[in-house]
């Protein structure tokens, strides 16, 4: 099985490493621009969204102003 696409030594485009929080927070924007574009396209309600995002943001101990 490979596990590489587990591997905590992820890189940006530029080729650095990037710490976890770092990696945590790009996550983060990766899974919340895919919730924008489904609330955009009406595959789901605003009320979804809102509580998807809220549950994100909490599961991945983001706080508000990030």
């Amino acid at each position: 099985m490979d596990t590489s696409s587990t591997n905590d030594s992820r890189k940006t485009s530029s080729g650095t490493l990037l710490p976890s929080e770092e990696k945590k927070l790009e996550l983060f924007r990766q899974q919340k621009t895919l919730l924008d574009t489904f609330l955009a396209s009406g595959a789901i309600s605003q009320a979804q969204y809102d509580k998807s995002l809220n549950g994100l943001i909490e599961k991945m101990e983001i706080k508000k102003e990030q």
